[in-house]
Protein backbone atom coordinates (compact mmCIF):
# COMPACT_ATOMS: atom_id res chain seq x y z
CA UNK A 1 0.00 0.00 0.00
CA UNK A 2 1.34 3.59 -0.83
CA UNK A 3 0.49 6.59 0.96
CA UNK A 4 0.42 10.12 0.04
CA UNK A 5 -0.11 12.89 2.80
CA UNK A 6 -0.65 16.58 1.63
CA UNK A 7 1.19 19.03 3.72
CA UNK A 8 0.76 22.11 1.73
CA UNK A 9 -2.27 22.97 -1.10
CA UNK A 10 -1.81 26.65 -1.70
CA UNK A 11 0.51 29.47 -3.06
CA UNK A 12 2.42 32.71 -1.55
CA UNK A 13 -0.68 33.70 0.21
CA UNK A 14 -1.32 32.50 3.16
CA UNK A 15 -5.00 31.18 4.52
CA UNK A 16 -6.41 29.97 7.33
CA UNK A 17 -6.97 26.89 5.30
CA UNK A 18 -3.64 26.42 3.35
CA UNK A 19 -0.52 28.26 2.74
CA UNK A 20 2.36 27.08 0.42
CA UNK A 21 3.39 23.06 -1.21
CA UNK A 22 4.27 20.15 0.40
CA UNK A 23 3.59 16.72 -0.12
CA UNK A 24 4.69 13.03 2.15
CA UNK A 25 4.88 9.97 -0.41
CA UNK A 26 5.37 6.30 1.64
CA UNK A 27 6.51 3.90 -1.03
CA UNK A 28 8.47 1.18 -0.60
CA UNK A 29 9.03 2.00 3.01
CA UNK A 30 10.82 5.04 2.41
CA UNK A 31 8.99 8.35 3.21
CA UNK A 32 9.63 10.85 0.01
CA UNK A 33 9.02 14.20 0.43
CA UNK A 34 8.01 16.45 -2.28
CA UNK A 35 8.11 20.11 -2.11
CA UNK A 36 9.00 22.17 1.71
CA UNK A 37 6.69 25.04 1.31
CA UNK A 38 6.02 27.01 4.67
CA UNK A 39 5.72 25.34 7.95
CA UNK A 40 6.17 22.02 5.95
CA UNK A 41 7.84 20.46 8.87
CA UNK A 42 5.49 21.76 11.53
CA UNK A 43 2.82 19.94 9.46
CA UNK A 44 4.38 16.65 8.87
CA UNK A 45 4.79 16.37 12.47
CA UNK A 46 1.13 17.16 12.85
CA UNK A 47 0.59 14.43 11.21
CA UNK A 48 2.83 12.18 12.69
CA UNK A 49 5.48 11.34 10.78
CA UNK A 50 8.98 13.08 12.11
CA UNK A 51 11.09 14.30 10.10
CA UNK A 52 13.91 11.89 10.60
CA UNK A 53 12.02 9.41 8.35
CA UNK A 54 12.65 11.23 5.01
CA UNK A 55 15.82 10.73 3.44
CA UNK A 56 14.95 12.01 0.09
CA UNK A 57 13.81 15.48 -0.62
CA UNK A 58 12.72 16.61 -4.10
CA UNK A 59 11.53 20.44 -4.64
CA UNK A 60 9.96 21.25 -7.96
CA UNK A 61 11.61 24.72 -8.33
CA UNK A 62 12.54 27.23 -5.97
CA UNK A 63 9.35 29.50 -5.56
CA UNK A 64 9.58 30.65 -1.81
CA UNK A 65 6.32 28.39 -1.66
CA UNK A 66 8.08 25.68 -2.34
CA UNK A 67 11.36 25.88 -0.65
CA UNK A 68 10.73 28.33 2.46
CA UNK A 69 10.71 26.44 5.20
CA UNK A 70 13.78 24.12 3.90
CA UNK A 71 15.98 25.57 6.54
CA UNK A 72 13.81 24.48 9.03
CA UNK A 73 13.57 20.75 8.02
CA UNK A 74 17.63 20.83 7.43
CA UNK A 75 17.96 22.04 11.14
CA UNK A 76 14.90 19.90 12.64
CA UNK A 77 16.04 16.59 11.26
CA UNK A 78 19.51 17.36 12.59
CA UNK A 79 18.25 18.68 15.79
CA UNK A 80 15.85 14.94 16.50
CA UNK A 81 18.58 12.71 15.08
CA UNK A 82 19.71 10.00 17.61
CA UNK A 83 23.00 9.67 14.90
CA UNK A 84 21.98 6.28 12.92
CA UNK A 85 19.86 7.84 10.33
CA UNK A 86 20.77 8.12 6.28
CA UNK A 87 22.50 11.12 4.97
CA UNK A 88 19.95 13.29 3.39
CA UNK A 89 19.15 13.46 -0.47
CA UNK A 90 17.72 16.76 -1.57
CA UNK A 91 17.16 16.69 -5.46
CA UNK A 92 15.78 19.77 -7.16
CA UNK A 93 16.92 22.96 -10.28
CA UNK A 94 20.30 24.31 -10.09
CA UNK A 95 21.23 25.88 -8.03
CA UNK A 96 19.91 23.87 -5.07
CA UNK A 97 23.56 22.41 -4.71
CA UNK A 98 24.75 26.07 -4.09
CA UNK A 99 22.35 26.83 -1.72
CA UNK A 100 22.32 23.99 0.13
CA UNK A 101 25.82 25.03 1.05
CA UNK A 102 25.33 28.21 1.81
CA UNK A 103 22.49 27.16 4.25
CA UNK A 104 24.16 23.91 5.69
CA UNK A 105 28.00 23.24 5.39
CA UNK A 106 30.97 24.15 7.50
CA UNK A 107 32.78 26.15 5.00
CA UNK A 108 29.82 28.77 3.95
CA UNK A 109 26.89 28.19 6.08
CA UNK A 110 24.54 30.89 7.54
CA UNK A 111 23.19 27.93 10.22
CA UNK A 112 26.52 25.99 10.51
CA UNK A 113 26.99 27.78 13.93
CA UNK A 114 23.46 25.78 14.57
CA UNK A 115 25.57 22.62 14.33
CA UNK A 116 28.44 24.03 15.68
CA UNK A 117 26.49 24.41 18.80
CA UNK A 118 24.69 21.63 19.30
CA UNK A 119 27.70 19.30 18.67
CA UNK A 120 29.54 20.61 21.43
CA UNK A 121 27.45 22.04 23.86
CA UNK A 122 26.68 19.76 27.03
CA UNK A 123 23.05 20.23 27.11
CA UNK A 124 22.90 19.45 23.25
CA UNK A 125 24.82 16.48 23.24
CA UNK A 126 23.01 15.72 26.84
CA UNK A 127 19.59 15.81 24.82
CA UNK A 128 21.30 13.55 21.92
CA UNK A 129 22.12 11.28 24.37
CA UNK A 130 18.57 11.16 26.02
CA UNK A 131 17.01 10.66 22.28
CA UNK A 132 19.44 7.46 22.26
CA UNK A 133 22.42 8.45 20.72
CA UNK A 134 25.53 7.65 21.91
CA UNK A 135 29.16 8.83 22.19
CA UNK A 136 30.41 12.11 20.05
CA UNK A 137 27.10 13.95 18.47
CA UNK A 138 28.03 13.51 14.40
CA UNK A 139 27.83 16.54 12.21
CA UNK A 140 24.56 16.17 9.70
CA UNK A 141 25.92 15.49 5.93
CA UNK A 142 23.26 16.40 2.85
CA UNK A 143 23.69 15.53 -0.42
CA UNK A 144 22.44 17.88 -2.55
CA UNK A 145 22.24 17.28 -6.53
CA UNK A 146 21.24 19.49 -8.90
CA UNK A 147 18.87 18.10 -11.51
CA UNK A 148 18.67 17.82 -15.01
CA UNK A 149 15.53 15.85 -17.18
CA UNK A 150 15.50 11.63 -16.71
CA UNK A 151 16.23 9.83 -14.06
CA UNK A 152 16.69 10.90 -10.74
CA UNK A 153 16.89 8.69 -8.21
CA UNK A 154 16.02 5.09 -6.56
CA UNK A 155 15.29 3.55 -3.42
CA UNK A 156 13.56 0.25 -2.03
CA UNK A 157 10.88 -0.54 -4.80
CA UNK A 158 10.75 3.22 -6.29
CA UNK A 159 12.55 5.16 -8.97
CA UNK A 160 12.00 9.08 -10.15
CA UNK A 161 12.23 10.86 -12.95
CA UNK A 162 12.02 13.98 -13.94
CA UNK A 163 10.65 15.95 -16.94
CA UNK A 164 10.89 20.12 -17.23
CA UNK A 165 7.34 21.96 -17.21
CA UNK A 166 6.07 25.19 -18.27
CA UNK A 167 6.36 27.79 -15.62
CA UNK A 168 8.45 30.74 -14.48
CA UNK A 169 11.63 30.40 -17.23
CA UNK A 170 13.68 31.38 -17.98
CA UNK A 171 14.03 32.95 -13.73
CA UNK A 172 13.21 29.94 -12.17
CA UNK A 173 13.66 26.18 -13.57
CA UNK A 174 10.69 24.09 -12.68
CA UNK A 175 10.17 20.47 -13.06
CA UNK A 176 7.49 17.67 -12.12
CA UNK A 177 8.13 14.37 -11.08
CA UNK A 178 7.16 10.84 -11.74
CA UNK A 179 7.80 7.99 -9.36
CA UNK A 180 7.61 3.99 -10.55
CA UNK A 181 6.84 2.30 -7.70
CA UNK A 182 5.88 -1.22 -6.94
CA UNK A 183 2.73 0.10 -5.58
CA UNK A 184 1.41 1.87 -8.89
CA UNK A 185 2.59 5.07 -10.55
CA UNK A 186 2.52 8.83 -8.69
CA UNK A 187 3.42 11.94 -10.59
CA UNK A 188 3.71 15.55 -9.65
CA UNK A 189 2.87 18.10 -11.77
CA UNK A 190 4.94 20.78 -9.86
CA UNK A 191 3.44 24.37 -11.37
CA UNK A 192 2.74 24.31 -14.72
CA UNK A 193 0.59 25.73 -17.52
CA UNK A 194 -0.65 22.77 -19.59
CA UNK A 195 2.10 21.41 -21.30
CA UNK A 196 2.85 17.63 -23.81
CA UNK A 197 5.33 16.77 -21.17
CA UNK A 198 3.21 16.65 -18.20
CA UNK A 199 1.30 14.44 -19.95
CA UNK A 200 3.40 12.04 -20.54
CA UNK A 201 4.82 12.50 -17.13
CA UNK A 202 1.49 11.39 -15.78
CA UNK A 203 1.13 8.68 -18.42
CA UNK A 204 -1.37 5.82 -17.14
CA UNK A 205 -0.64 7.30 -13.08
CA UNK A 206 -2.48 5.61 -10.32
CA UNK A 207 -2.59 9.47 -9.00
CA UNK A 208 -1.86 12.68 -10.68
CA UNK A 209 -1.32 15.26 -8.36
CA UNK A 210 -1.88 18.63 -10.38
CA UNK A 211 -1.60 22.05 -9.48
CA UNK A 212 -4.88 23.65 -10.69
CA UNK A 213 -4.69 27.53 -9.37
CA UNK A 214 -8.38 28.94 -10.12
CA UNK A 215 -11.21 28.39 -12.46
CA UNK A 216 -10.60 28.35 -15.54
CA UNK A 217 -12.60 31.91 -16.76
CA UNK A 218 -10.78 33.72 -13.99
CA UNK A 219 -7.17 32.60 -14.79
CA UNK A 220 -7.71 32.83 -18.63
CA UNK A 221 -8.08 36.67 -17.72
CA UNK A 222 -4.66 36.73 -16.05
CA UNK A 223 -1.03 36.67 -16.55
CA UNK A 224 -0.55 34.07 -14.80
CA UNK A 225 -2.49 31.82 -17.79
CA UNK A 226 0.83 31.60 -19.17
CA UNK A 227 2.55 29.66 -16.12
CA UNK A 228 -0.01 27.75 -14.70
CA UNK A 229 -2.73 25.38 -15.23
CA UNK A 230 -6.53 25.92 -14.15
CA UNK A 231 -9.15 23.64 -13.06
CA UNK A 232 -10.02 22.87 -17.05
CA UNK A 233 -6.15 22.88 -17.95
CA UNK A 234 -5.28 20.61 -14.79
CA UNK A 235 -8.35 17.98 -15.72
CA UNK A 236 -7.69 17.43 -20.02
CA UNK A 237 -3.91 17.10 -18.66
CA UNK A 238 -4.92 14.65 -16.57
CA UNK A 239 -7.85 13.11 -18.77
CA UNK A 240 -5.52 13.15 -21.62
CA UNK A 241 -2.89 10.96 -20.07
CA UNK A 242 -5.10 8.41 -19.02
CA UNK A 243 -4.63 8.99 -14.87
CA UNK A 244 -7.16 7.43 -12.68
CA UNK A 245 -7.00 9.83 -9.96
CA UNK A 246 -6.37 13.41 -9.85
CA UNK A 247 -5.62 15.82 -6.84
CA UNK A 248 -6.46 19.14 -6.95
CA UNK A 249 -3.71 21.51 -5.15
CA UNK A 250 -2.26 24.85 -5.25
CA UNK A 251 -5.87 26.06 -5.27
CA UNK A 252 -6.17 30.11 -5.57
CA UNK A 253 -6.51 32.00 -1.74
CA UNK A 254 -9.63 33.27 -3.63
CA UNK A 255 -11.53 29.70 -3.29
CA UNK A 256 -12.65 29.53 -0.39
CA UNK A 257 -16.51 29.54 -0.50
CA UNK A 258 -18.07 26.03 -0.73
CA UNK A 259 -19.79 27.49 -3.67
CA UNK A 260 -16.61 28.41 -5.29
CA UNK A 261 -15.21 25.27 -4.45
CA UNK A 262 -18.00 23.62 -6.19
CA UNK A 263 -17.87 25.26 -9.37
CA UNK A 264 -13.88 24.54 -9.67
CA UNK A 265 -14.78 20.96 -8.63
CA UNK A 266 -17.25 20.75 -11.55
CA UNK A 267 -15.21 22.21 -13.88
CA UNK A 268 -12.29 19.53 -13.16
CA UNK A 269 -15.53 17.01 -13.84
CA UNK A 270 -16.79 17.85 -17.24
CA UNK A 271 -13.29 17.29 -18.56
CA UNK A 272 -11.67 14.37 -16.73
CA UNK A 273 -13.89 10.97 -15.84
CA UNK A 274 -11.14 9.58 -12.95
CA UNK A 275 -11.62 10.31 -9.40
CA UNK A 276 -11.22 13.87 -7.58
CA UNK A 277 -9.44 14.82 -4.60
CA UNK A 278 -9.87 18.49 -3.28
CA UNK A 279 -6.63 18.81 -1.77
CA UNK A 280 -6.60 19.75 1.65
CA UNK A 281 -3.97 19.86 4.31
CA UNK A 282 -3.56 16.92 6.55
CA UNK A 283 -5.42 14.89 3.86
CA UNK A 284 -4.47 11.56 3.34
CA UNK A 285 -4.73 9.45 0.63
CA UNK A 286 -4.19 5.17 0.17
CA UNK A 287 -4.27 2.95 -2.82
Amino acid sequence: MARLIILGTGTPVPTPERWGSGFLLEVGGDWLMVDCGPASTYKMHRAGVPCTKVNHLFLTHLHSDHVSDYPCFLMTRFDLSVGGEPDLNVYGPQPIKEITERLWSRENGVFWYDVVARTNHPMSVGAFHRRGGSGERPEPVVHAHDIVQGKVASGRGWTCYARETKHAQPYVASFGFRFETAEGVVAFSGDTAPAPAVVELARDADLFVVATINREEILQATPTRTALAGMVGGARMAQEAGAKRLVATHQSHTLTSPGAVCEAIDEIKSVYDGSVFWGEEQMQITW
